[in-house]
């Protein structure tokens, strides 16, 4: 057996754990109260993580998602608000276990209101602003002529190699 690569990330209500399996078959999700357990059949290859986790969780509100390449898991903490320094209750250095740097935000310095919430996400993209004098209807057509016609040219031109 081996031990999945494993992406991790904090919110303030939520910590987020993804498995990275890839056709991930026979997936078993365990959550307990501060452990979380996986298993899978991937590649022909049985992967199994046990973390014991840095605090508390509530197990019956916690949930995975299988995908085409990994399993993710939404753990619902059981102090929200109260921030993970690590996933794991130890401070070992795991190799397979990473900060999911893509997905991290320093929520304690925002509100959910402003950047958290994905609900919102289409509103804040419409809201962000932006150039307004944008030219959307293409180039002139004395701007159409383009440099690359002269190297198109001098390509045709060289000669043969020997």
């Amino acid at each position: 057996m081996h031990p999945a690569t494993v992406y991790w990330y904090d919110r303030r209500d939520s910590v987020f754990i993804e498995f990275c399996v890839a056709d991930s078959k026979d997936v078993e999700v365990t959550f307990e109260k501060s452990k979380c357990v996986f298993s899978c059949l991937g590649a022909g290859v049985k992967y199994e993580n046990e973390i014991d986790l840095f605090d508390a969780i509530e197990e019956n509100e916690c949930n995975h998602k299988r995908t085409g390449r990994s399993v993710l898991c939404i753990l619902r903490k059981a102090q929200p608000g109260k921030p993970w320094l690590r996933l794991t209750k130890d401070k070992t250095k795991l190799s397979w276990l990473r900060v999911d740097f893509n997905n991290w935000k320093d929520w304690e310095d925002d509100s959910d209101e402003e950047m958290g919430n994905s609900s919102n996400f289409s509103d804040l993209m419409n809201n962000m602003g932006g150039d307004e004098d944008l030219d959307l209807e293409g180039p002139d057509e004395d701007e159409s002529a383009d440099s690359d016609d002269e190297s198109k040219a001098q390509l045709t031109e060289m000669p043969d190699l020997e």
